[in-house]
């Protein structure tokens, strides 16, 4: 059993930065893809970011590719998203979910826990 705790969200202005923190159970990191999902208001939960297991592949959505990134601290067994350049349209609710498939897709269906999200609100 995975368990998935993200912290991290609150308001903030266009333009500005979060950091949000993904805290999972001991030795998530060396079996499972780490990725992180966003759902706005009104809107399908869609795939923002993640990390392979190895830590060596990461990948992003293209709507935050270059404003976005990816990290994790081994030593804490956590995962971050770095969140630069904010805009209204990253508002919404960021989930942290794992896949144990090694065939890798960034399909809701395809991780199998989740935590129980964090809120972002950016301002105009």
């Amino acid at each position: 059993q995975v368990q998935l705790v993200e912290s991290g969200g609150g308001l903030v202005q266009a333009g500005g930065s979060l950091r949000l923190s993904c805290l999972a159970s001991e030795g998530t990191f060396s079996r499972y893809y780490m990725d992180w999902f966003r759902q706005a208001p009104g809107k399908e939960r869609e795939y923002v970011a993640g990390l392979s297991w190895s830590g060596i592949i990461t990948r992003y959505s293209d709507s935050v590719k270059g404003r976005f990134t990816v990290s994790r601290d081994i030593a804490k067994n956590t995962v971050y998203l770095q969140m630069n350049n904010l805009n209204p349209e990253d508002t919404a609710v960021y989930y942290c979910a794992v896949t144990s498939s090694n065939d890798w897709s960034p399909s809701v269906d395809s991780h199998e826990w989740w935590g129980r999200g964090t809120q972002v609100t950016v301002s105009s």
